[in-house]
């Protein structure tokens, strides 16, 4: 079933956008903040969400630019601002579409199933940030990657390290893959974040981020690394240990 969060600090329209989302046979979580809803992405990867502007926390704007540098998650704004020059820079900061309140239920199911329908592949093939795509234009012909004992098979979305299966993120993995496409050479942040993220305004902070997760998962540390070498002022590389 289709999983959305729905980001709204007032209790009365949150209620409601649940009571319609829910009818509408889709799971649905909800947090009140910004940060709350960063945290409900990298813990439960909703498949849409629904955005308020006007949080307690932060600026629904600055929490979107957050969310696209975490997730592409489709984004469906919902705002009470109707200035054009505000809704074409939300676009621009990656929104997927938006909704100016007040809005009925049924326009909201539409819009989010045209959202939806979008940023699924067409024909049920890896989408634009599947990592059977990253580095090969078509994604053929790629059959499991083997860097020492790592194991990463990208059509079935599975690491294996030590014949032990380790658990990653949706990013986590697109990022894993990634380098490893690119074994043995060193890959710029700004590099990984043009090709792993495909976002232009996104903080190189946040690769930093995910390569910290990544090495705790493969059982190292930056200060002895095995796998995830970081080459100071140039980038980062993943290598087969000696």
């Amino acid at each position: 079933m289709t999983s959305v969060l729905v980001v709204e600090d007032d209790p009365m329209i949150r209620a409601s956008l649940i009571h319609v989302l829910t009818s509408h046979q889709l799971v649905v979580r909800s947090t009140s903040d910004g940060f709350g809803a960063l945290r409900e992405i990298t813990r439960w990867q909703p498949d849409a969400v629904v955005l308020d502007l006007g949080l307690p926390d932060i600026d629904g704007a600055d929490a979107l630019r957050m969310i696209r540098g975490l997730s592409q998650v489709p984004v469906l704004v919902a705002t009470a601002r109707d200035d054009d020059a505000e809704i074409i820079k939300l676009l621009n900061a990656g929104a997927d579409d938006y909704l100016v309140k007040p809005f009925s239920g049924g326009q909201l199911v539409a819009r989010l199933s045209a959202v939806l329908r979008r940023c699924a592949a067409p024909g049920g093939a890896p989408d634009a940030g599947d990592p059977t795509r990253v580095g090969d234009p078509t994604g053929a012909g790629q059959g499991p990657l083997v860097v020492g004992e790592l194991r990463i098979d990208a059509l079935a979305r599975t690491v294996h390290l030590a014949g032990r299966e380790v658990g990653l993120t949706r990013r986590e993995f697109d990022l894993l893959t990634y380098l490893a496409r690119n074994c043995g050479r060193v890959v710029s942040r700004r590099k990984i974040l043009a090709d792993v993220w495909r976002q232009p305004y996104v903080d190189e902070q946040t690769v930093d981020v995910h390569l910290s997760c990544l090495r705790r998962k493969l059982g190292e540390r930056a200060s002895r690394p095995r796998y995830l070498h970081t080459v100071r002022g140039v980038g980062v590389k993943l290598v087969s240990p000696q």
